[in-house]
């Protein structure tokens, strides 16, 4: 280590060794008596003056120069603030240059007191004392007093100075106390403020940390009611909201008044409130809004004493709410979106399987069963019009008595929702007077939420869900429910399009009747699982000429007649077709030749009488049995058509029944 380096740290730890650092107590004593007043202080220390003056009154009191003496205090400027008026009169007449003269040489001043006007003071000495500040330059105040002539030498004066001095300290006490109150009132204010900014770093942390509209709601409630226990408090929410805190409740929109939640609620400020209990006691209530960005959600309401709200901190209340109310907002963000992402989920599931199948009763059943599952409902209906009858059908129902009921189209939910093309919701059946439902009553259910089903902008029926409990079904549910309704629609629509499709394709235009494709499926399936069955084919005479006499156009029409009379001749189960040309053919299940003789029958002659132009039918009749020796379709046209060949031959106009010998 070099010399110089050798010097620097002995001069180091000689300067660290004479160092006396002082304690905190001792700095702020010395900083205290160091403490001056000054010039644009003495404006405002008149209360002071007066205070210490007590004060001083009160300690010298015992003393016989006090018991003795007359005293009076004046500020800066010699006006009286406090003592016996009579010795500050003395200084408006025949004194008044002493005072002057006390405030110019900063010393103690007197005179004998000689004026005819104050005989009780006759012959004492007046002194006045300047009050200085601690540097000596400024004149704080000025303490006067008559003293009786006997004590007033030297030593009389000597014990005012004295008493000066004892105003003087009792001054600066009271100073010192008025200034370190404030620091302590400022410390405590910043003590206050730190632990307000602490704490609500606290709960904006613990609220912005979670991600559940529940949980912030509990965050914020808790968190009020541990700074202030003793305050009673609710949330009234706006919208529909399930939570299983006591104090979180619905806001009330009374129609006869508006209370003063509901107010804060639509100004979107606070609002406070004095009121009385019924047992007189002074009462505060306090409504703060709990709003976000997008809205006001609901209003928090405080009830308290009045001697509470004293000291109740509205301004860190109001930052908490504010805060809880960003965070409700963001959660409910999340939760709608994750409410999203569930309900695009159930939909594409939902629309998976209903297109898994374009029959129509299994797309109702398809669709029952998942609305059951998604809204943990206990009941499901769905109701299709029927054009024909002019009714409303139930087509799914998960109550057996009510499968394949039928209503008129304006009875129950099922018709409202269908006449009035809306929606519905509905909390407690028991509190409805205007609608009776057999579905709620059957079912005893209490809520209820329904849908119009829409199928290409047309409403073909209705869709109801219901629950046993009230007050079961939320908005969610109401509006995700319309949602799946249009995919359902959708689906409908798709099925209703393919069985349009399927007929158009299995029917023949002109007639109306299956197309021959058609039939031969039919006769072969009944083949394959029934015993027995008839075939009649029908031709319409020499229908050729009936062209060229009439036109084409005729003919259709005569053909369309004919077709007509066939089908209102059969049974619901016995299938017309059109064979072919002017060749109809009806398949009859499960009835023999003779029987099928008599249909035939029935249509040669109603073809005889109800057409027009006149025209007559030609009929051959096959049938097949389970024991045949060989059963096929083409077996029994050929034979219906070799009895039709023989009938027309034989003359027309007539029925063949098939020879078993061909």
């Amino acid at each position: 280590m070099s010399e110089h380096q050798q010097d620097f740290t002995r001069h180091q730890s000689l300067f660290q060794t004479n160092i006396e650092v002082a304690s905190p107590s001792e700095s702020s004593d010395l900083w205290l008596k160091e403490m001056d007043i000054s010039q644009y202080d003495l404006p405002y220390v008149r209360e002071v003056l007066q205070q210490s003056f007590e004060d001083w009154r009160k300690e010298t009191g015992p003393l016989p120069l006090s018991k003795h003496s007359f005293w009076a205090i004046m500020d800066h400027e010699g006006a009286y603030i406090s003592g016996e008026e009579t010795v500050f009169s003395l200084l408006k007449g025949p004194h008044d240059g002493l005072l002057q003269h006390c405030l110019l040489s900063h010393e103690l001043v007197y005179d004998v007191i000689e004026h005819a006007d104050f005989p009780m003071y006759q012959g004492q000495v007046l002194c006045l004392v300047p009050i200085l500040s601690r540097s000596g330059q400024l004149v704080i105040s000025v303490l006067a007093c008559v003293l009786p002539r006997q004590i007033s030498d030297s030593s009389g004066l000597d014990a005012v100075e004295a008493t000066a001095l004892h105003y003087h300290s009792c001054f600066f006490r009271r100073y010192e106390y008025i200034f370190v109150s404030d620091v302590m009132k400022i410390q405590k204010n910043a003590e206050r403020e730190a632990s307000r900014r602490s704490m609500l770093f606290q709960i904006m942390q613990r609220m912005h940390d979670q991600i559940d509209v529940d949980t912030v709601l509990t965050e914020v409630l808790d968190s009020i009611a541990v700074l202030y226990p003793s305050i009673q408090l609710s949330l009234l929410m706006s919208q529909d909201h399930q939570h299983s805190n006591p104090k979180v409740k619905p806001l009330v929109f009374h129609p006869w008044g508006e209370d003063i939640c509901v107010r804060a609620f639509m100004d979107g400020r606070l609002i406070i409130q004095d009121y009385k209990e019924d047992d007189a006691e002074d009462m505060v209530e306090i409504s703060i809004p709990l709003g976000g960005k997008q809205g006001i959600y609901g209003v928090f309401h405080l009830k308290m004493t009045r001697d509470l709200k004293e000291d109740l901190d509205l301004q860190l209340i109001t930052m908490v709410i504010d805060t809880a109310g960003n965070a409700f907002e963001n959660a409910k963000l999340y939760e709608q979106s994750n409410l999203l992402i569930h309900e695009l989920r159930l939909i594409n599931e939902l629309t998976q399987r209903l297109n898994q199948s374009l029959q129509l009763s299994d797309i109702y059943q398809f669709a029952n069963e998942e609305l059951l599952n998604i809204f943990k409902a206990d009941f499901c209906c769905f109701l299709q019009f029927n054009e024909e009858r002019n009714v409303l059908e139930v087509v799914s129902c998960n109550v057996p008595s009510l499968s394949k009921d039928i209503f008129n189209k304006d009875y129950g939910f099922g018709g409202l929702v269908f006449e009035k093309r809306e929606p519905v919701i509905l909390s407690d059946y028991h509190l409805n007077t205007k609608v009776s439902s057999k579905l709620m009553e059957v079912t005893g259910s209490q809520s209820l939420i329904a849908t119009p089903l829409t199928v290409n902008g047309k409403v073909m029926g209705a869709i109801l869900l219901t629950h046993r409990s009230p007050h079961f079904f939320s908005y969610d549910n109401y509006r995700l429910l319309q949602t799946l309704a249009s995919h359902i629609g959708l689906s409908v629509s798709n099925a209703l399009l393919h069985a349009e499709l399927r007929r158009m394709a299995n029917r023949d235009m002109l007639t109306d009747m299956y197309a021959r494709h058609y039939l031969d499926e039919a006769i072969q399936e009944y083949q394959s699982n029934d015993f027995c069955g008839s075939l009649i084919v029908v031709d319409i005479d020499q229908f050729k000429q009936v062209n060229d006499t009439y036109g084409h156009q005729k003919g259709d029409k005569i053909l369309k007649q004919v077709s007509e009379i066939v089908k209102t001749s059969i049974r619901l189960e016995d299938i017309p077709a059109r064979w072919g040309g002017e060749e109809l053919a009806v398949y009859l299940p499960q009835m023999g030749v003779h029987q099928a003789m008599k249909v035939a029958e029935v249509i040669r002659t109603r073809v005889a009488q109800e057409t027009d132009p006149g025209v007559t039918v030609s009929s051959g009749i096959a049938e097949w049995c389970v024991v045949d020796d060989k059963v096929s379709v083409d077996s029994l046209f050929y034979r219906a058509d070799m009895a039709l060949y023989r009938a027309k031959n034989s003359g027309r106009n007539q029925i063949q029944i098939e020879d078993m010998n061909e």
